[in-house]
Order: C-alpha cells, then sequence, then structure tokens
C-alpha cells in the first residue's frame, strides 16, 4: 500500500487544498521553554480547537472558526513543529503536547475551557482533562484512539513502511512548506516523528481505559462512520468514560468536521450548551 493511500484513510482532508481565508493576526506564546503560535476569534465562552496531528488550524478548523466564534470565544494553538509553530529537539510526545495545551490556558488566564479535539487533538483533550481537570469543563473528541491497537493493522503496516519522506504529502506537505518556519528540508524530520508517534503512541501512562474513567467532565465520543480508528475501539472509549454520549457521524471518515460541518457544528455546539 502506498503512503499516498494511507493518508486518504486516514483522512481526505490531508490530500485536499487548504481552504482559502482572511489574513489573520497569528499569537505567539513561550511555554515549557519554547514558542507556540495560537489564534483567537470571538467572543463568549472560551472553546479550545485542537487540530490533529501533522496539521494546522486552516485546514482543520476554518468551518468551525466561522461556526463557534459568532457565540464563543474560539482558542486554536498549533503544536511544536505543527502549522506555524517551530519544531524542538525530540520526539513528537501526546504529553508534551498536553502540557503546552495546559500551559497556554494557564498564561490566559482560562480555566473550565471545552475542548474540541481531532484525532491526535482528541488524544491530547482527553489527556488534558485526566491531567489538569479544573481547566476543562466539557470535552468533545473525534477519531482518538488510547494506544496504536485503535488503528488497524493493515493502516500500521503502511506507516512502519514508509519512508519518512513519504510521510508528507499531498496538502500536509504543501501546508508545511507554506507555514513552518523550519523549512521544506525539515519535512522528512516531521514525517519521522508523525510516523513515530502514531506506532507507539499513547502509552499506557498517556492515555488508557483505566484513566478514561477518571474524567468526570461530560464527553461527547465522536468517529466518522467510516473512520480509520476501528469502531471496537471507539466504543471501548466511550463505556470507560463516567459521562459520555456516543455519536458516529454517518457518511464520513477521520475528518467528520471537515466532510460535513454542517452536520457535525450544530450538534457539538448542542452540546456544549
Amino acid at each position: 500500500m502506498s503512503m499516498k493511500s494511507v493518508f486518504s484513510i486516514v483522512t481526505a482532508a490531508f490530500l485536499a487544498p487548504a481552504p482559502a481565508r482572511a489574513s489573520v493576526e497569528g499569537r505567539w506564546a513561550t511555554v515549557n521553554g519554547h514558542r507556540i503560535y495560537y489564534e483567537i476569534h470571538g467572543s463568549g465562552r472560551p472553546l479550545m480547537l485542537l487540530h490533529g496531528g501533522g496539521n494546522n488550524i486552516v485546514r482543520s478548523w476554518e468551518r468551525q472558526i466561522v461556526d463557534f466564534s459568532p457565540t464563543r470565544q474560539v482558542i486554536a494553538p498549533e503544536q511544536s513543529g505543527n502549522g506555524h509553530s517551530p519544531d524542538v529537539a525530540g520526539p513528537f510526545s501526546y504529553s508534551q503536547m498536553t502540557e503546552d495545551t495546559a500551559a497556554l490556558l494557564r498564561q490566559l488566564g482560562l480555566s473550565g475551557v471545552d475542548v474540541v479535539g481531532w484525532s491526535d487533538g482528541g488524544v491530547v483533550a482527553l489527556m488534558l482533562a485526566i491531567r489538569h481537570p479544573e481547566l476543562v469543563r466539557r470535552v468533545v473528541a473525534t477519531g482518538a484512539n488510547t494506544d496504536p491497537s485503535g488503528i488497524p493493522a493493515y493502516v500500521r503496516r503502511g506507516l512502519s513502511s514508509a519512508s519518512a519522506a513519504n510521510m508528507m504529502v499531498g496538502g500536509v506537505l504543501r501546508d508545511y512548506n507554506a507555514f513552518s518556519p523550519d523549512g521544506p528540508a525539515h519535512a522528512p524530520v516531521i514525517g519521522e516523528k508523525l510516523k513515530q508517534l502514531w506506532l507507539t503512541h499513547p502509552i499506557p501512562s498517556e492515555l488508557s481505559m483505566d484513566l478514561l474513567r477518571k474524567i468526570q467532565a461530560p464527553v461527547l465520543v465522536m468517529a466518522g462512520e467510516n473512520d480509520v480508528i476501528s469502531l471496537g475501539h471507539t466504543l471501548q472509549i466511550y463505556h470507560a468514560l463516567p459521562h459520555a454520549e456516543l455519536w458516529i457521524v454517518p457518511d464520513t471518515g477521520h475528518a467528520a468536521f471537515v466532510e460535513r460541518p454542517e452536520l457535525t457544528d450544530p450538534r457539538v455546539l448542542s452540546f456544549l450548551r
């Protein structure tokens, strides 16, 4: 299986052109010794959007910013090595992403925030609710997994055989070249970091069914009808959470928010209300 085929399964949004949008004045924060990029849109009760791995704000959340910002203050960060945020030494880590996200919220003086995460962002949203419950009011997590077994074996085999350069394809590579301060030559480094992250993490100390049972915040567990994360794994996550709702989004894959925003966005706003 080609890497393009693997990414097609993971999310068609990776391969599509990024949507056009008006110029946005981004913001910068220093968290845990390094800089990350973020944006704030709208006003109201804070709502944080956490993008997928290898992704960015514009590709992950362009429509949601439009739909959510009239009634909510939308905070959208980009994790290290993703989007505009420069890479840092060492492998990608869900733990680091979670602590960086918590540090940003504290710098902004925010707590009791609603958090919506897609894929890797869904993992971070759940970890944030476990590690920093005071920061989180409600969680929406779509396409999240608690360990690599949530990804089908054939996809993991495709990832294992992919070169670092071939991890960055289509829209992912175009976005990286357009946004990253590290330059196009650094793209294979990011590709290798994504590959190792998805093949080996989350680890039990980051996320597990036992850890999910500690979450007291209400959680909307989402997945696409044809999601790359197995339905059985998604059901395990749902059953482990003390206060959860489950929604399998019809006629979508891993990128439900990108594929059917007219369906996802009103439902999410209703849950968060």
